[in-house]
């Protein structure tokens, strides 16, 4: 790991403990000892020769972090639920008794003060809520995975294809592919998004388990993919393209007792010297939109002068 990476990821580290210290009510010493026996753990499963594993390290140390925010947001709305129960309550009462022959000044006071506390603690609470939530959204937005699907997001394909074309060669022949769910916008309407999103989760976790040790899988946007399939041949991408619409074509998502059946399409392309990222995408989505008109649910190549 050379040095800028260790300073990245210690820097990283640094500043994910102190907003987990200081999102806590009262942190204390064994608080900062788990957060450190952690990052020791998660330290020792880097591996200095892969980009990615120091990248999904920083991730870590930032979902630790946002799992402390989202835990306090779920409370604090729990307290404010509460709150705001119960200060309905105390008005109810006052309401029920005021109009009887029992109205003492000093118990009109006193539900008075419960009640205005009760807001405080209200006001108090949404604005803690308010604040975590813009916590975690830039949290999100820092993050180089995808908050749904938890694998790539666009921004760490953006990254991983300057650093390739910055070379402007490779050792070894790379390869792209893009994937699109056929008739999503469809799917969505029949079922609602909430299934929409299952199947992006769904799709995700087979392309994972279909590619091989090596390779790279972002969620371009929306409903598209792209596969990045390192040192390899036209033939074994190929290969690789073909496993996975057989895959898909034979896991069906169940929902409710409902099995719903995805198909995609997909477009490939190699790298080539001088491409751009957008000359390399632009490709794929060429031979993408080749695999649409032709039906569907295969696949389509696209190469740069024949190569």
């Amino acid at each position: 790991m050379e040095k800028d990476d260790l300073k990245s990821l210690v820097t990283q580290m640094y500043k994910e403990l102190l907003e987990s210290i200081e999102s806590q009510d009262e942190a204390s010493k064994e608080h900062i000892i788990n957060y450190l026996q952690n990052s020791v753990r998660t330290l020792k499963k880097i591996n200095d020769e892969d980009i990615d594993s120091i990248e999904h390290a920083k991730v870590v140390f930032t979902n630790a972090y946002k799992e402390i925010a989202n835990e306090s947001i779920k409370s604090y709305k729990e307290t404010n639920g509460k709150f705001q129960a119960l200060s309905k309550l105390h008005q109810d009462t006052f309401e029920e008794v005021k109009e009887q022959l029992i109205d003492i000044p000093n118990i009109k006071q006193r539900f008075n003060e419960i009640q205005s506390h009760m807001l405080e603690e209200v006001t108090r609470a949404n604005n803690v809520i308010n604040k975590l939530t813009e916590q975690v959204k830039e949290l999100e937005e820092d993050s180089n995975l995808d908050g749904l699907t938890k694998i790539f997001n666009r921004k760490a394909l953006d990254n991983y294809l300057k650093k390739i074309t910055k070379k402007n060669i490779t050792k070894h022949d790379l390869y792209l592919l893009i994937l699109d769910i056929d008739d999503f916008k469809s799917i969505n309407d029949t079922y609602g998004h909430i299934v929409g999103d299952k199947i992006l989760i769904f799709l995700a976790k087979l392309l994972r388990k279909t590619v091989r040790e090596g390779d790279k899988v972002f969620r371009y946007g929306g409903e598209e993919f792209i596969i990045i399939l390192n040192r390899v041949t036209q033939e074994k991408a190929q290969e690789i393209a073909t496993r996975i619409l057989k895959t898909i074509n034979t896991n069906n998502l169940l929902y409710k007792n409902n099995s719903v059946k995805v198909t995609v399409s997909i477009g490939m392309t190699k790298y080539c010297q001088n491409d751009t990222p957008e000359d390399i995408i632009d490709r794929a989505d060429k031979a993408l939109y080749i695999s649409k008109i032709n039906g569907k649910n295969q696949l389509s190549m696209e190469f740069k002068d024949g190569n």
